[in-house]
């Protein structure tokens, strides 16, 4: 490499031999890998931190997208960007062909590794821009829909820059590096949301849909080759990295089989019911999915490598998962039941009185949410332990099942595949996670963790829930829709909070978390003392 050019810096999981200190090293001679290990605790709060608000200014964005878009497009539009982005995303899934999580949970690697990787990844992402073009007239003819083939085309160019960012990613979430993350996710969004809104409003319909996720996807690349810098070199040997590529692999057709389960559904209501049904069942399913899908991403950011790098370490994994566990769930439930309870607020105030048919959709999709919060820790744990064949074994299994609830459902439309979806997935949240826990190669996590994690916040959000509706009648005369609804979610959620941190007695969960952010007030007066004791 040229000297001028910022070189791949890698922090390591575990210990690194001595064999593996090869490669290319900085002009100060320093090792290729930094440990960061000691800071761990407050590494992980702090990632959480910045994930956390990165998540929520892009929740804002996007809700605010949604908010103007629905008003400035037809249902058709989004129906049209639905049929196609149902298709590639389905082939999307092989993007980074599972290596960037291998990057990260590896324990030992070297600059030849990530180098391999990512000429893999390029040329996987421009493989599958080629394969979206080939797939439009196939698209054209399946949903006899001719304005599908120039999207299909159109969005699939963001595979060619997604394989070009891949390693650059996974190497700041291995590094930990979450502030400079956040700050590229949420450029990245703000600038293709504005880019979006401006079309729609000059005209250019489903146009605006489509350049939405191109520009995403390209600012986010800009912004990630600008911030880490690196440039690759030649590849090394396949043999070295033969069992990342088996990992990636295992995790790629996991991430297949989940996208089956989760993407039917709007497979076959576009293909039997037509553009505008898709459309409505489209945004109640994107609004319901949104806490879900920021939470998750959330908790694969930042819980994954520092998972990684206890894999080694049962007891500190356990009590590590634990603790984000009961955070996780204590902020996933409130949203499940505040969505059942307030649909049509919700639905009037974000989508407007145009979409009025979603709120039923809507409401019928809430308890999703608290199954894939219960479930999902699970998944990046056993990625996190090394157990992806388990992981695959159950996405085999469940998969045709989740299927078959949508097939039972779309006779009656929209709300039909939507109650078949929640009920189905309620009825799988047990036997997953007690195949995730039993076995051979178990997670060290029992139904005795499991209950201690869920009934605080179980209990909190049910008297909350009580509570909001004995006191339904208080709110009525409130008016217009958007204070009603401000009106009742504080209401729900002071109750929640009052009976989860003093009745359910989790104030020390919080209080812990703040405290490794440096947020909570005796925090700071732990680190001035020390600090003054070091200087005596």
């Amino acid at each position: 490499m040229r000297q001028n050019v910022p070189e791949l810096q890698i922090d390591e999981v575990g210990e690194m031999p001595e064999p593996y200190h090869k490669g290319p090293l900085k002009s100060d001679g320093a090792k290729i890998l930094a440990s960061v290990g000691g800071s761990l605790k407050q590494n992980t709060a702090r990632g959480a931190l910045f994930s956390s608000s990165a998540q929520g200014v892009s929740f804002v964005l996007r809700t605010l997208s949604m908010v103007i878009l629905a008003r400035l497009l037809f249902p058709e539009d989004f129906g049209l960007v639905g049929m196609v982005t149902a298709a590639t995303g389905f082939i999307g899934l092989f993007r980074d062909a599972g290596l960037s999580l291998a990057t990260i949970q590896r324990n030992t690697l070297t600059r030849e590794h990530v180098f391999t990787l990512f000429w893999i990844n390029l040329g996987v992402g421009c493989l599958l821009g080629a394969m979206s073009a080939i797939m439009a007239p196939a698209l054209v003819n399946f949903y006899h829909e001719p304005r599908l083939f120039w999207i299909t085309v159109t969005l699939g160019i963001a595979f060619i820059f997604q394989g070009a960012t891949a390693q650059h990613r996974a190497i700041l979430q291995r590094n930990m590096r979450f502030r400079k993350l956040a700050l590229i996710d949420t450029i990245s969004w703000a600038g293709s949301i504005a880019l979006a809104i401006g079309l729609a409003a000059n005209g250019f319909g489903y146009w605006a849909l489509v350049s939405m996720t191109i520009g995403q996807t390209v600012l986010n690349s800009v912004g990630t080759w600008f911030t880490e810098g690196w440039i690759p070199g030649a590849p090394g040997p396949l043999g070295e990295i033969r069992s990342m590529l088996r990992f990636g692999g295992a995790v790629s057709l996991n991430t297949v089989l989940s996208y089956l389960a989760y993407n039917t559904d709007k497979i076959l209501l576009g293909r039997f019911w037509g553009a505008e049904t898709l459309g409505i069942y489209g945004r109640a399913y994107q609004l319901a999915n949104l806490p879900t899908e920021n939470l998750n991403s959330t908790l694969a950011l930042v819980a994954f490598p520092a998972l990684s790098r206890l894999q080694n370490e049962p007891a500190r994994l356990r009590n590590y998962f634990l603790k984000g566990y009961r955070l996780f769930l204590s902020l996933n439930m409130p949203i499940t039941v505040s969505f059942a309870l307030f649909a049509d607020d919700i639905i009037r105030v974000f989508l407007g009185p145009r979409w009025h048919e979603a709120a039923a959709v809507f409401r019928l999709l809430a308890p999703t949410i608290t199954a894939f919060g219960l479930i999902n820790p699970f998944f990046w744990l056993l990625l996190a332990t090394g157990q992806v064949r388990r992981s695959l074994k159950m996405a085999v299994v469940f998969t045709p099942i989740i299927i078959l609830g949508y097939a039972c459902g779309l006779s009656h439309g929209p709300r039909g595949v939507a109650a078949g979806f929640s009920i189905t997935l309620l009825l799988l949240v047990a036997p997953l996670l007690h195949w995730a826990q039993h076995g051979q190669h178990g997670t060290l996590i029992n139904w005795r963790d499991i209950s201690r994690s869920t009934v605080p916040s179980l209990v909190s959000v049910v008297v909350a829930a009580i509570g909001s509706l004995l006191c339904d009648r208080i709110f009525a005369s409130i008016d217009p829709t958007f204070l009603h609804l401000a009106a009742t979610t504080t209401f729900f959620l002071a109750i929640y909070l009052i009976v989860l941190l003093f009745v359910m007695k989790q104030t020390p969960l919080f209080k812990s978390f703040f405290y490794e952010l440096g947020l909570w007030p005796l925090s700071r007066l732990g680190s001035w003392r020390k600090a003054r004791s070091v200087e005596i």
